[in-house]
């Protein structure tokens, strides 16, 4: 889940289409990479005081099984992390093959899983480099507004150096519409130019703009069981089912 604007919904996107899939029966980890730690509190998980993702990265923890914590969702893991991760940057530049460390990891627990999703800063700095090194397909959501846009190209083109240098299998998997609001000319116009622009690559599923998404992860709940009967809840499974569909999911 990558996009190096933030506040475009990849935390949010993570969580819920975590759960979604979890719910139709994946065994789903989700991997927090954001030295924020969003994705660790927006599932429950206390990442303070906890062995993370950076214990992993710098080998001061071997066992990725030690590290990865249970959420209320069955189905449904994550590796957390917090703050300690802003320093990974400086500490892996002088490793070999810095740009293949959370691949290495991962490798380690990939077969106990059908997927992991892997929520990454808002930057293209190692970190997300390492991501994109580390897996098979790249999801960008992508909030309806001109300045989310503006960055996408720079985006798509990273990840072509990516699979070109690093990455043979990377792909794009595709642009997920997020909190799009329908009444607004400004939210269609935009979401008008993006399926101009990338055709099939965007997903069908619009996931709107609504309060109940921020009140979940308050909550620390994904929104499907916050609350179920929202749009939202029902965008996000219908998001799963799309991806299963289009055969990026098994």
């Amino acid at each position: 889940m990558c996009n190096q604007k933030g506040g475009v919904g990849k935390t949010t996107t993570t969580i819920n289409l975590g759960a979604a899939l979890a719910r139709y029966g994946r065994r789903v980890l989700a991997v927090d990479f954001d030295p924020q730690g969003a994705l660790s509190a927006g599932l429950g998980v206390a990442a303070h005081d906890v062995p993370t993702i950076y214990d992993l990265m710098l080998g001061h923890e071997k066992d990725p099984s030690v590290v990865i914590q249970r959420t209320e969702t069955p189905n449904l893991d994550v590796i957390p992390a917090n703050i300690d991760l802003s320093a990974a940057e400086v500490h892996l530049v002088s490793e070999v093959a810095r740009e293949q460390i959370l691949a290495s990891v991962l490798r380690k627990v990939a077969p106990d899983y059908d997927v992991i999703l892997i929520d990454c800063q808002p930057s293209l700095g190692l970190l997300t480099v390492n991501a994109l090194t580390a897996s098979h397909g790249v999801l960008i959501p992508l909030a309806c507004e001109y300045f989310a846009l503006r960055g996408v190209a720079l985006l798509i083109e990273t990840i072509e150096k990516v699979k070109d240098r690093l990455n043979p299998q990377l792909e794009l998997d595709g642009i997920v519409a997020t909190m799009y609001d329908s009444r607004t000319l400004h939210a269609r116009e935009v979401l008008e130019r993006v399926v101009n622009t990338f055709d099939d690559k965007v997903f069908d599923t619009v996931i709107g703009r609504t309060v109940k998404l921020p009140d979940a992860s308050v909550a620390a709940k994904p929104i499907l069981d916050y609350a179920p009967s929202n749009p939202a809840s029902e965008a996000y499974l219908q998001l799963a089912r799309e991806l299963v569909a289009r055969g990026t999911i098994a």
